[in-house]
């Protein structure tokens, strides 16, 4: 028996690439092989012939029954045939079953660091619903990548100079609310006071006051004197980061990207360009600006400003600073251990007093940034065309999403009309509880699968959309036991298992499988968990995790129509425990697979997979 499960759809294009060959054919086209559509003969087919028309002159069939006339087929295919256009083989049914049972093999690792920078919120108030998109597909294309074979390095950027910073910093002074009650989370707190700061800076006196100490602590947070107090904000947000299953590698701090002159080397490299100057009259008199005309054509005013002519740098100057860094073209930032995650990985930080260690330097990027930051990501990128590094510049990544409606409402945290994301996971933790207690009173431990589905509907509910499309979060829907959620995934998964457990208790479970008495039942299902490495690839080439989210959904279905299926007088079709000797085996063992394939996707999207529901 194979170690690992085989490759089916890259070995038969190996095959068909090898007819071409023997056709005459010495530059290959793009070779596509795809399950062929329910009801159609065969079980995988190749539109090869089509593109190849031109080329041979020839009508589309005549090439593919050339192809039939040419082709090594084998041993597990049983035939290969023409339809219309396409080329179409028939596997053999026990071979497919079976390779569907198997292990998957290992991905290939391939080189060079990708550095994934996602959450990266202001450290001055809770997480709101606008977060979450950003956390759920940033932590789970980080997976996703992990998985597929790449070296991935997941960074937090802290702008704790900004001036959101300050501005809740100086609140809470203002308020005189420097203690929280213990009931109320600290994040909460802060943000509160923050809420209440522009409240009261709709009175002009107050403003005036109010201005003059915020920019007295902005100048305390820039020294670097405030760095406690933010740190405290940041570990209370770093608590819901975790609870939503997000963990990272690196905190980079705005204020160390400074301390440690690396805006200051960025700036001076840049300087030697042609595209950075100084003017000397008109609005840009004295600051130093880039023109980005060469690199991103059509703007109004190409001009962007570095360092004002008061010598203060803008966010832009530290974004790039911060991108030479990542990129390797500057070094030398310090890190220490900052915190033990839930999975006991350990979390770094920059910190003044800290070593060198080999963070950075990575020849990818991710960004993952909201759409409206899409001219600030690619004034970044047009920085490293300045810097002359074309070839760095392709390899940054803007994963832009669009934003979050949570019930139809738009959210400002600014405004105060915010839901932070503890509040829509508390919400959620609430009403699965209430569900299982109607459906399944006698739970083993209703409180821990009541976070794992809760929390779990939540991450799903963000991903499972098109990261360009706007997503109307609505509890109603993304709890749903039925349709697109992440529990109808956990459903399956669960019920996979309950068949598995009543199989070890009546003894049956490592019944030996004759994968000979495979139906059209199993190779359907089989079919769709060997979709699973091709789903992951494609989701991380696109870096795309909806991909997976969708085609998990799609092996859900698959196995709830095999589960549900009725021989045409109304039994049932595929009884598994009640199955005669072998076919039981064979079906026993897909379920393992299914449950195997259940469990490594949704732990890819960053969810739980509860043994009961």
């Amino acid at each position: 028996m194979l170690a690992h499960r085989p490759d089916i759809k890259a070995q038969l294009k190996e095959t068909i690439a090898q007819a071409l060959q023997a056709l005459g054919l010495n530059e290959l086209p793009e070779i596509i092989v795809q399950e062929t559509p329910a009801g159609k003969e065969g079980d995988y087919g190749t539109p090869v012939a089509m593109s190849l028309a031109r080329t041979l002159r020839k009508a589309p069939p005549q090439i593919a029954a050339d192809l039939v006339q040419n082709i090594q087929l084998p041993d597990w295919v049983k035939r290969t045939f023409v339809v219309g256009g396409y080329l179409n083989f028939e596997l053999d049914p026990a071979f497919l079953v079976q390779t569907a049972t198997l292990p998957l093999a290992p991905f290939p690792r391939t080189g060079g660091k990708v550095l994934l920078e996602h959450t990266s919120v202001n450290p001055n108030k809770e997480l709101h619903v606008g977060h979450l998109r950003n956390i759920c597909l940033g932590d789970s294309l980080s997976r996703i990548l992990r998985f597929a074979g790449r070296e991935v390095e997941v960074m937090n950027y802290i702008d704790d100079t900004g001036r959101q910073a300050a501005e809740s910093l100086y609140a809470l002074q203002y308020f005189g609310l420097d203690k929280a009650p213990a009931h109320v989370k600290y994040d909460h707190w802060v943000g509160e006071a923050y809420v209440r700061l522009h409240q009261a800076m709709e009175d002009p006196e107050k403003k005036a006051v109010i201005e003059q100490g915020v920019q007295e602590t902005l100048h305390r947070l820039e020294a670097g004197e405030l760095r406690p107090e933010v740190d405290k904000i940041l570990r209370s947000q770093l608590q819901t980061m975790y609870r939503l299953g997000a963990e990272y590698d690196a905190l980079v701090w705005e204020s160390d990207i400074v301390r440690e002159g690396l805006l200051g080397q960025a700036m001076k490299a840049l300087e030697s360009s042609s595209y950075v100057f100084r003017p000397t009259e008109g609005k840009y008199a004295g600051a130093l600006v880039m023109d980005t005309s060469a690199f991103i054509p059509g703007l109004e005013d190409p001009y962007l400003v570095l360092i004002r002519s008061n010598g203060t740098s803008t966010y832009t100057a530290k974004d790039i600073a911060l991108q030479f860094w990542k990129m390797g073209l500057l070094q030398g930032i310090k890190f220490v251990e900052y915190d033990t995650q839930p999975s006991g990985a350990t979390l770094y930080s920059t910190h003044p007093e800290g070593v060198v260690m080999p963070f950075g330097g990575a020849g990818e990027t991710i960004n993952v940034v909201d759409t409206r930051q899409s001219h600030a990501l690619r004034v970044v990128q047009a920085s490293l065309e300045v810097e002359g590094r074309h070839d760095l510049a392709e390899k940054c990544f803007h994963l832009a999403y669009e934003t979050v409606l949570l019930e139809g409402k738009q959210m400002s945290g600014r405004k105060g009309i915010v839901v932070s994301v503890d509040e829509v996971m508390d919400e959620a933790v609430r009403r699965v509880l209430k569900v299982i207690a109607e459906k399944n009173p006698d739970h083993p431990s209703p409180e821990e699968a009541a976070e794992q589905i809760g929390v779990g509907a939540v991450r799903f509910a963000m991903l499972k959309t098109e990261a360009k499309k706007q997503i109307d979060f609505r509890y109603d829907q993304a709890l749903s036991f039925e349709g697109d959620t992440g529990p109808y995934i956990q459903y399956a998964y669960a019920r996979a298992g309950s068949i598995l457990r009543k199989a070890d208790e009546q003894g049956v479970l490592q019944e030996e499988a004759n994968y000979a008495q495979a139906t059209a039942y199993e190779i359907i299902l089989a079919k769709n968990i060997l979709r699973f490495p091709e789903a992951v690839q494609d989701a991380a080439r696109n870096k795309a995790p909806h991909i997976l989210a969708q085609y998990l959904l799609e092996l859900a279905a698959a196995w709830s129509s095999f589960y549900n299926a009725k021989t045409p007088d109304g039994k049932p079709a595929t009884p598994v425990l009640t199955a005669s000797p072998g076919l039981r085996g064979v079906r026993l063992e897909l379920v393992k697979a299914l449950r195997q394939t259940l469990k490594q996707g949704l732990e890819l999207l960053g969810l739980q997979a509860p043994e009961v529901m």
